[in-house]
């Protein structure tokens, strides 16, 4: 009796993961991206963006993730560290930093929510610590590469899936 239900639990759990891949292959989005990759090594429901990878990951269970094409931090301008989603915002407004203000300014002091100039896109995730955001953005030629002042960029289609998918608090970890 152990042995049959070592073998029916064994189909089950291998059915229940054909089901979860299945199910997330179907929800992906319209670009070449949020394709179910292999990956572990972090607690379901984690954000991981691997810079030198330009990727960022979505872990959905101890062995996959969702992988989606990020543009990141320039030279001198990339971090690596953890922080959680502390703010979730549609067609947010823009104001640049002291930095990019600094290297840009004629930037106004605000860029309205929806323009065509505003570099976060259609939405943007704040992170802890009040410096970076994951956001889309308003120029897609820079998604995979080493573009931002250290928030991580993707494509308007992906960061709306991602902004379904996950919520305040959702732990980040950004690596090399």
């Amino acid at each position: 009796m152990v042995g049959a239900m070592t073998h029916a639990s064994s189909w089950l759990a291998a059915t229940a993961a054909a089901l979860v891949f299945s199910a997330l292959s179907a929800t992906s989005p319209a670009q070449a991206s949020g394709a179910v990759v292999a990956f572990g090594g972090y607690s379901p429901g984690t954000i991981v963006v691997k810079t030198s990878q330009r990727r960022l990951y979505l872990v959905v269970d101890g062995a996959h993730a969702l992988s989606y094409p990020v543009g990141v931090g320039k030279a001198g301008k990339a971090w690596v560290g953890r922080a959680s989603i502390d703010g979730k915002y549609l067609h947010p407004a823009w104001s640049p930093p002291g930095d990019v203000k600094r290297d840009h300014p004629n930037l106004p002091n605000v860029i309205p929510g929806g323009s065509p100039r505003n570099p976060m896109g259609v939405a943007a995730m704040t992170l802890s610590g009040g410096q970076y955001a994951i956001h889309g953005t308003n120029v897609p030629s820079s998604i995979g590469g080493f573009v931002s002042y250290g928030c991580i960029r993707m494509y308007n289609a992906d960061i709306s899936d991602l902004f379904g998918r996950v919520g305040v608090g959702t732990p980040v970890v950004v690596t090399r």
